[in-house]
């Protein structure tokens, strides 16, 4: 019988340079779950790739001299070592310039054509360069691109255009009848509120005014307009348009296909409505997952503003990385990165947690039985505790992978890992190694922890890929017991194992001295990071009830050293203890101007730390036109009070 089949997608990347961490975040979650559904027993379709064609990538390869091909074939050569650094498993690579693609495409463009849905007519609007996107006025966000916050220019021009006025009401059927087409659910009252009911435009697909793109097979004045050509690529891949389609036959519709929040309207308005056009079956699902910020910025190449995983993979080593990308960030919210968390993730998690339980163990083994575990597996006091989670977890780390929640299930194995170190405290091996008759009750207490920790290993294989194996080769176990199923089973490690003591696998950083190498080389990210929040998402009553404002008086107010943006304000918050809160509003407050004033404080924000500073909440502030803030003070309200 044929195995069940999984196809991922992540988007595929515009090769206008380097990629960023951020970049690698959507790229490592796919790779997680494919390797999860891969021992799991599917037939995995794991796809990634770039997107290569478009006016700005001609634009700048003339300014470089060279072609447009040669151009992206530099910047795809470092996208795939990248990948390669950040042991992702993609089992297929898509480059927009493939023939085989172009050729789809084309095939797809004719089809639409023939049937109606695409037509000739003239365009003119609005037209931003950098997201390659067409907008009305009616949806640009202070005369700028609403995605990206670029410059846009009026655009006048013949081009075909797709009917995608004509796909509304089915849109909107299919996602009552589909409730798990778009998630997070937080995803979909924009796309209806924003975007449907307001009137879909017919989309243009087509431009004449560069050749930088797949021609139109019967009029090779046009080019296709850059969406039709890369969204294509999910089916293009599998050989969808060609003489051999078996791939797409086989792997068609895709389980899941990940992209970031900022493209969920192509792929859930636009990408959908070709696909009902052509007539084939869409993905199952399509997952939004926010963005990695920087203290509440988005990363962007034009602000540089971005961090180099290459960095950080040669310095911390690529599961690090991979670690903190899926531990740190609920997946479909937006999160924060910091060196500071950073660190302190690879210190408490990695180093403390998981590395001192495996050499702790192999140590104790070692010292205890010359590495040589006897078969002895009587019940003593907390055994049953351990087991018992030990055989949950592999079902609850299953339960939050099926649902995209990768830090669940990381938070879910670490609690394993937890008990595991709690284990040795409660047993005291130490201690038992003291006694007269120590063999039995000791040989138990080690084979626990080391098939706790084999279990723990094989949890870890779909995340920390590199350190799996080494945890196995360290404990002494091989492939044979090493298989998903076997982490729900206790007892497989034979009698007679070998340990063998290898290197520490997360070794433990000086934060402080590390944290200031960091800021030598790639900068301290929360410095000097402007905000870019590109439309306003929806919330429920329950969402602001979370967010606790409260009124707070400004004792003191100072600059921040090395921080020309910043001003770090002591405030008084009701608590009987001082709050140190940075803002950035520096280029419009002197600190005295200050001193003495009420502000509205949001208090039970996560702290975090800015140009050396811990700042321990924020003060609301508005913006009151182009580079003008305003400080949202009051008056006759007592410190300490909340705010409704």
């Amino acid at each position: 019988m044929d195995r069940k089949t999984f196809y991922i997608t992540t988007p595929i990347y515009y090769p206008s340079g380097k990629l960023h961490i951020g970049h690698s975040y959507t790229t490592v979650a796919a790779d997680a779950m494919a390797r999860y559904k891969r021992m799991r027993g599917y037939d995995v379709m794991f796809l990634t790739g770039t997107d290569e064609h478009g006016q700005k990538i001609e634009d700048k390869a003339n300014e470089a001299g060279v072609t447009p091909k040669e151009y992206v074939d530099k910047i795809v050569s470092g996208i795939l070592d990248l990948w390669k650094l950040m042991n992702i498993s993609n089992d297929k690579f898509i480059r927009t310039t493939d023939g085989y693609h172009e050729a789809a495409v084309q095939h797809i463009f004719k089809a639409l054509y023939d049937k109606g849905d695409i037509y000739m007519g003239e365009y003119e609007g609005m037209y931003c360069k950098p997201c390659e996107a067409f907008w009305t006025e009616t949806q640009l966000a202070d005369n700028k691109c609403p995605d990206c916050g670029a410059d846009v220019a009026k655009a006048h021009e013949d081009a075909y255009f797709f009917r995608l006025s004509s796909y509304a009401d089915r849109l909107l059927e299919y996602y009552d009848a589909h409730p798990d087409f778009i998630e997070p659910r937080s995803r979909l009252p924009e796309m209806v509120n924003n975007f449907i009911k307001p009137g879909l435009e017919d989309l243009c697909v087509s431009r004449t005014t560069f050749k930088w793109g797949v021609p139109v097979s019967f009029n090779k004045d046009h080019v296709v307009y850059v969406w039709v050509d890369a969204l294509s690529n999910y089916i293009t891949v599998l050989g969808y348009g060609s003489e051999d389609d078996s791939l797409y036959k086989k792997y068609w519709p895709a389980n899941v296909q990940l992209v970031g929040k900022e493209i969920v309207r192509f792929h859930t308005i636009i990408w959908p409505a070709m696909l009902m056009a052509l007539g084939e079956p869409l993905p199952n699902k399509v997952y939004g997952h926010g963005w990695l910020l920087l203290e509440g910025g988005k990363m962007s190449k034009s602000k540089g503003n971005v961090i180099d995983p290459v960095i950080l993979c040669e310095r911390y080593g690529v599961d690090a990385i991979r670690y903190f990308l899926l531990r740190e960030i609920p997946f479909g919210s937006d999160g924060v990165f910091s060196n500071e968390a950073l660190i302190g993730r690879i210190n408490a998690d990695l180093a403390n947690d998981l590395g001192n339980l495996l050499s702790r163990t192999i140590a104790m083994v070692l010292k205890y039985f010359n590495g040589i575990i006897p078969d002895e597996r009587e019940s003593g006091e907390f055994d049953d505790e351990l087991i018992d989670l030990s055989l949950k977890t592999k079902e609850e780390v299953e339960t939050f992978l099926d649902n995209l929640q990768f830090s669940n299930a990381l938070a879910a194995l670490w609690k394993l890992i937890s008990r595991t170190n709690k284990y040795i405290d409660e047993t005291a091996p130490w201690l038992l190694a003291k006694s007269a008759d120590k063999t039995p009750r000791l040989a138990c207490v080690m084979y626990n922890l080391c098939e706790s920790i084999r279990i723990i290993s094989i949890l870890l294989s779909p995340f920390l890929p590199t350190t799996s194996p080494k945890i196995r080769e360290q404990v002494g176990f091989d492939k044979s017991i090493a298989n998903w199923d076997d982490a729900g089973k206790w007892g497989l490690l034979p009698s007679g194992f070998n340990v063998k003591k290898g290197e520490i696998i997360f070794p433990r950083i000086d934060a402080a001295k590390e944290l200031e190498l960091l800021e030598e080389t790639i900068g301290s990210p929360a410095c000097e990071t402007e905000e870019n929040t590109p439309g306003i998402a929806l919330i429920g009553i329950d969402d602001f009830a979370k967010v606790e404002l409260r009124a707070a008086c400004v004792t003191a107010c100072e600059p921040v050293k090395k921080a020309k943006k910043l001003l770090r304000l002591t405030l008084d918050d009701g608590s009987g203890t001082a709050r140190t809160v940075a803002s950035g509003i520096a280029q419009w407050y002197k600190p005295e101007e200050l001193i003495g004033k009420s502000v509205v404080l949001v208090a039970n924000l996560k702290p975090a730390v800015l140009c050396g500073v811990e700042s321990q909440g924020m003060i609301l502030a508005a913006d009151c036109g182009e580079n003008e803030v305003k400080v949202v003070f009051i008056e006759d309200i007592p410190a300490g009070a909340k705010i409704r």
